[in-house]
This record gives structure tokens, C-alpha cells and sequence, in this order.
């Protein structure tokens, strides 16, 4: 399931970053991944092999912090809209067209969390997952986990399962991942319970976990989070040149 051209709706679908020195940051992740950048310092999408695997753009205003924002496919972004404010979240920028790749909202959760409604037009989202360089998973950490999970529930019909110190969220009908994962292939999502910062992060698998902190260091990155061991990975949390935060994760059994 490496390649994908498509996604069901509730099933996370993109992953970007919006930077105040986008220039700059393209040149970070295509040195420390390997992408191709193809666009300009507006927007540009990375890719691996020719297939898209995110993007990188300008901030849209001086206020708001550089940061990794997750995409949810749906099939209705208003009506998704709708439903979010129904479950007590939040609409932080209504529903606007970014023709031709589709339609999207930014969103909160009732605790803060952001993300976004994408409803695609020539983009489903990520043509490439779930191998080295390429975004693999998305994790929420909350404070109210059990709100959280009624909120997603709703907003996008997953369904919370405890699993060791995690949440996973799962969404039942769908078949991703990859056949030797650890998680059932319906799982498109991980919660943790943190009183520490609210938000939804990004990660990426790498080939070998400290060569890529090694290499982020040379480029001006910093690192949060030396690598650690969580089995089955070897991972590491990483800010890029402006403090926007990412993992990074290697597979060692």
C-alpha cells in the first residue's frame, strides 16, 4: 500500500507545511528526505519517484507559527464543517476553494487541535506512504482523550481502541497500512493523553533514524527528542529551521 490513488473519506490524506522562509524549508526537507520540490515559494508539492508525498508553502499571515497540518479526505467539506462545530469544535478559516487540487477548512478540536477538511479535486492526497522518506502516521495528543475521541467519532466515524499507552483510532471498513504492521490496517490514526502541548503531529519513516538526526543537525534543524526505542520503530522528534516539529521513525523488527 505504498502508492495510493485514492481515499475513502475519514481516512487522513495529505500532510503540509506553511513556513515564513518557504524557500528555505523546501531546501531542508528535499536535503533531508530526498524529495523533489516542484513549484515556488507560494506552494510546492514534494515528491518521491515522481508521486506526491506533501507539501511546502508560504505562510498566509505574520502571526501565525510554521507547523505541520494534517488533512482529513472528505466527502463534504461544509457539510464536514457543519459537523464539527455540531461536535463542539471549531471552524478557523470557512470552507474556500484551492482550485484545481480541491476544497478545504481549517478545523479545530473542542481541545485546540488543528487539522484541516480536504474534499479533493484533481488531489486525492498523498500518491506515496508508509516507506522511507515518506509520511507514514499522524498522532494526536490531547488532554481529554475521551472528548477527543467522541469528537472524531463523530466528525469522521472513528472509533478509539486502547492500545498499550496509545489510543489508536480506527475506522472501521477500511483497508490501509501495510500487511506486516503491528495495528490493524484499519487504523488511520494514534492518540495519546499529554498535559503537555495540544495538536496533531506528523511522521515520516526514514531508512536509518540517526543518520537523519545527524543530517538534520547539518542543516540547521534541531533535535526535540534524541532517538529512542518504541518497538516496533527506533524514532526521533525533530524542528526544522523555523521550530516546526516533526518525528521521524526507522523499523528495526
Amino acid at each position: 500500500m505504498s502508492e495510493r490513488d485514492v481515499y475513502p473519506a475519514g481516512v487522513p490524506c495529505w500532510v503540509e507545511t506553511f513556513q515564513a522562509d518557504s524557500k528555505a524549508a523546501q531546501h531542508f526537507y528535499a536535503e533531508l528526505f530526498g524529495w523533489e520540490i516542484v513549484g515556488g515559494a507560494e506552494y510546492a508539492v514534494a515528491r518521491l519517484r515522481g508521486l506526491d508525498v506533501a507539501g511546502i508553502g508560504a505562510l498566509p499571515a505574520s502571526d501565525v507559527l510554521p507547523a505541520w497540518f494534517t488533512h482529513v479526505r472528505v466527502e463534504d467539506v461544509d457539510r464536514s464543517a457543519d459537523r464539527v462545530m455540531g461536535a463542539g469544535g471549531t471552524v478557523l478559516t470557512a470552507p474556500f476553494d484551492a482550485a484545481p487540487a480541491g476544497r478545504l477548512a481549517v478545523v479545530a478540536d473542542p481541545a485546540g487541535a488543528q487539522l484541516c477538511l480536504w474534499q479533493a479535486g484533481i488531489r486525492e492526497g498523498a500518491q506515496v506512504v508508509n516507506e522511507a522518506s515518506a509520511w507514514s502516521m499522524s498522532a494526536l495528543q490531547t488532554p481529554e482523550p475521551e472528548a477527543a475521541g467522541a469528537f472524531y467519532e463523530a466528525v469522521f466515524g472513528w472509533v478509539s481502541e486502547p492500545w498499550g499507552p496509545v489510543t489508536l483510532f480506527r475506522l472501521p471498513g477500511y483497508v490501509g497500512g501495510e500487511p506486516a504492521q503491528p495495528v490493524p490496517r484499519d487504523v488511520v490514526a494514534v492518540m495519546l493523553a499529554t498535559d503537555a502541548a495540544v495538536g496533531w503531529s506528523v511522521d515520516f519513516w526514514v531508512a536509518d533514524v540517526e543518520a537523519a538526526v545527524s543530517r538534520a543537525d547539518r542543516l540547521g534543524g534541531s533535535v526535540i527528542a534524541a532517538p529512542f526505542d518504541r518497538p516496533p520503530f527506533r524514532s526521533a522528534v525533530l524542528a526544522d529551521l523555523s521550530g516546526a516539529a516533526f518525528s521521524i521513525s526507522e523499523r528495526v523488527a
